[in-house]
C-alpha cells in the first residue's frame, strides 16, 4: 500500500485519474438485471478484482470498490444486511489486490436509498450503517473512502461524519446534480453545487466534487460553482458519465467517446478539478483516454 495520502499526492501538484464505471463493467460479465452487484464480491470474486486490474491497467490512480450499495440498509432489499461487513471488506480487498500496492483504493459508499424525512429510519440507525460500511472497508484495504451520489445534505453530512468517526481514512463526498429548466443545478432535493460543496466540507470532507447525471462538458460549471464556494485548498473530484444518455432499441446508450471526453480534461481543470475519472457509460478505454490527456498536460 502507498504510504503518502491522497491530500499529499494533490498538494504536490499532481493531477490524478480515477478509474470508471463498475455497473455495466459487471454487466459486462453477466451480472443479471435486479441481481445485488454487491453479492459478486463474495459469489464471484475473481470477476470482480479482473475489473479493478483492468482500470489499473488502463492508468487509473484511483480503483474503486464494488461497494456503492453496500449499506445494510441497502441490502436489506436483497436480504443480506446481515453480510454488510463481510461484503464491504471483500470488496476492499478485492480492489486492493487488483490495483497492486501503488494505486490507491476508493471504498465507494452510495445512498442509503432511504431519506430521513420520511422516518424510516433514525440518524442512529443511519450512522451505525455507514460506520459498518466504512469500517469494513477500512479493514479491506480501502485507502480513501467515496461518499458518492449523494443529494440530500443530512444524508451526506451522516456519512462523512461516521466515517471520519470509525475510520482513519481520508473521506471524499461527491454529489449529482441535474440542471434544471432554469439553466441551475441541482440535486434531487434541490441542493445547489455550491451549498453542497460548503455541506461536504463543513461536516469533514477531506475532499468534495460531483459524479454521475452529466458528461464532461457540464461538469465543468458544476466544478466552477463548487470551486468558487470552498476556496483553493479543498479538492475537486469529478465522476463524469459518457455523456447524456441516448435511448436506442429501448436501451440506454451513453454517447460520448474516449477521445470526446478526454478533449474536455483541460477546461474541468482550469475550472478546478484535481481528481478526473468516469461514471456511467465510461470503461477501461475511456480512463486511458483521461490518463493521457493528464500526463499531456502533467507530464
Amino acid at each position: 500500500m502507498t504510504h503518502s495520502t491522497l491530500l499529499d499526492r494533490i498538494r504536490s501538484g499532481r493531477i490524478l485519474v480515477s478509474d470508471g464505471a463498475w455497473g455495466t463493467q459487471l454487466q459486462a460479465r453477466g451480472l443479471p438485471t435486479g441481481e445485488c452487484p454487491e453479492q459478486w464480491c463474495l459469489d464471484h470474486p475473481s470477476v470482480v478484482r479482473e475489473i479493478a486490474r483492468t482500470y489499473a491497467e488502463a492508468g487509473a490512480d484511483l480503483i474503486k470498490t464494488n461497494s456503492f450499495g453496500g449499506s445494510r440498509l441497502k441490502l436489506a432489499h436483497y436480504g443480506l444486511a446481515d453480510r454488510a461487513a463481510q461484503i464491504n471488506e471483500a470488496a476492499a480487498r478485492l480492489s486492493r489486490e487488483g490495483a497492486g500496492p501503488d494505486r490507491r483504493v476508493l471504498g465507494s459508499i452510495g445512498p442509503s436509498g432511504i431519506l430521513l424525512m420520511m422516518g424510516e429510519v433514525t440518524e442512529e440507525e443511519m450512522i451505525d450503517a455507514f460506520a459498518e460500511q466504512a469500517s469494513a472497508l477500512e479493514r479491506g484495504g480501502a485507502d480513501t473512502l467515496c461518499i458518492e451520489t449523494m443529494s440530500a445534505t443530512d444524508e451526506a453530512v451522516l456519512a462523512i461524519r461516521a466515517a471520519r468517526a470509525h475510520t482513519s481514512c481520508e473521506v471524499a463526498c461527491t454529489f449529482t446534480f441535474e440542471r434544471n429548466n432554469r439553466g441551475e443545478y441541482r440535486t434531487m432535493m434541490g441542493l445547489s453545487p455550491e451549498d453542497a460543496a460548503r455541506a461536504a466540507v463543513d461536516a469533514g470532507a477531506h475532499l468534495t466534487g460531483t459524479n454521475c447525471g452529466n458528461g464532461m462538458a457540464r461538469m465543468i460549471e458544476i466544478v466552477r460553482l463548487m470551486r468558487s464556494a470552498i476556496g483553493p485548498h479543498v479538492p475537486l473530484l469529478v465522476h463524469a458519465n459518457a455523456g447524456l444518455p441516448e435511448i436506442v432499441n429501448g436501451a440506454a446508450v451513453f454517447p460520448e467517446t474516449p477521445a470526446a471526453m478526454a478533449s474536455q480534461v483541460d477546461a474541468l481543470l482550469e475550472a478546478g478539478a484535481r481528481i478526473v475519472g468516469g461514471c456511467c457509460g465510461t470503461g477501461p478505454a475511456h480512463i486511458s483516454a483521461l490518463r493521457a490527456a493528464v500526463d499531456a498536460r502533467c507530464p
